[in-house]
């Protein structure tokens, strides 16, 4: 089956283009968590640094 596809030179099909949309839609979605994670971590590590700044500063 595999060798068949390989070998197999007609025009991607309708269900090849959702195969590669679907698999770029998982990227997409991996990658969206894992840099919304990253910044929620950047920015709560950013705001402790203001608050222990401002406590220092008597504020």
């Amino acid at each position: 089956m595999f060798k068949a596809f390989l070998r197999d030179e007609s025009g991607a099909s309708a269900a090849e283009y959702a195969l590669i949309l679907a698999l770029v839609g998982a990227g997409i979605a991996l990658a969206a968590g894992f840099l919304g994670t990253e910044v929620q971590t950047a920015l709560s590590g950013a705001g402790g640094e203001i608050e222990t700044a401002n406590t220092n500063n008597g504020w």
